[in-house]
C-alpha cells in the first residue's frame, strides 16, 4: 500500500522560507519519480516541481530559482526547500508519485504566507 505523509507546513512572512517533507512508504522508492503540487483556495492543483529517479528536477516557472526539490533514496523522503516565499505561494502543499498507471497523493500541508 503507497503511503506519502507531508509535514512542515505553517504560516510565515513573505521573504520567509520553508522546508517541507513527504514520507514515503509502499514503492521501491529510488525508482520513481516524486513531484510537489499545490492547491491554492479555489483553484486547481498545479505542479510545483519534480524529481526523477536520477534526480533530474523540473519547476513551474513561478518557482524557479526559489524552490529546490530534493530526494533521500535511504530515508525515502522527498524534500521542497522554499525560500524567498511569496503571498502567492499560500496553498495546500501535496507529494505525489506514480505507480503502475496510478496516481497517489498525501494529505497535503498548508502553507500561508502572509504579513
Amino acid at each position: 500500500q503507497v503511503h506519502l505523509v507531508e509535514s512542515g507546513g505553517g504560516s510565515v512572512q513573505p521573504g520567509e522560507s520553508l522546508r517541507l517533507s513527504c514520507a514515503v512508504s509502499g514503492v521501491n522508492f529510488r525508482l520513481h519519480e516524486m513531484a510537489w503540487y499545490r492547491q491554492a483556495a479555489g483553484k486547481q492543483r498545479d505542479l510545483v516541481a519534480s524529481i526523477s529517479s536520477s534526480h533530474n528536477t523540473n519547476y513551474a516557472d513561478s518557482v524557479r530559482g526559489r524552490f529546490t526539490i530534493s530526494r533521500d533514496n535511504v530515508w525515502n523522503r522527498v524534500y521542497l526547500q522554499m525560500n524567498s516565499l511569496k503571498p502567492e505561494d499560500t496553498a495546500v502543499y501535496y507529494c505525489s508519485t506514480t505507480r503502475a498507471s496510478l496516481t497517489y497523493w498525501g494529505r497535503g500541508t498548508q502553507v500561508t504566507v502572509s504579513s
